[in-house]
């Protein structure tokens, strides 16, 4: 797989031009690396203070709202470029660990942009939360849906 970094291939537009993640300035000022249908983007956007060090997502060029809607090479190309990111964060920051997700509809978080994004979050042994992954938020009583688990 070859990776082209830190510029945009004039073939690679994405569809969608009112989209953040489809506008070409953004992708050129955050882009990390790319392969032949996504891109990992990274900036101190994602990553403010020292907080989530080295974070970032992986985008599909194709303008598509969920993980879903991903065609089975967008899949593989995503995933290959993940593995590319790792060692590349591997070898910068040095973390701990990794928390991976998606985030599908306005319940779970995709508030804006609906534009399908796996979020690259490098974990490290001296963070706060250490050792608290998704499920840790999800888990707690209050978010039960039954009314009464919440007021107890």
């Amino acid at each position: 797989m070859e990776i082209f970094h830190c510029h945009l291939s004039n073939n690679k537009k994405p569809m969608n031009n009112d989209c953040l993640f489809c506008n070409q300035e953004i992708l050129k000022k955050e882009e990390v690396m790319r392969n032949n249908s996504c891109v990992f983007l990274s900036s101190k956007g994602y990553n403010p203070e020292g907080v989530l060090e080295g974070a970032g997502v992986i985008i599909p060029f194709a303008h598509k709202a969920t993980p879903f809607d991903l065609s089975d090479g967008e899949v593989v190309d995503m995933f290959n470029l993940l593995k590319e990111v790792k060692k590349y964060l591997d070898e910068k920051y040095e973390p701990s660990g990794y928390t991976l997700g998606w985030n599908i509809g306005k319940v779970s978080g995709q508030i804006t942009p609906f534009h399908v994004h796996l979020h690259v979050m490098p974990r490290y042994d001296d963070e706060p939360l250490a050792g608290k992954g998704v499920r840790h938020f999800l888990k707690q009583k209050s978010n039960s849906r039954i009314k009464e688990v919440r007021e107890s």
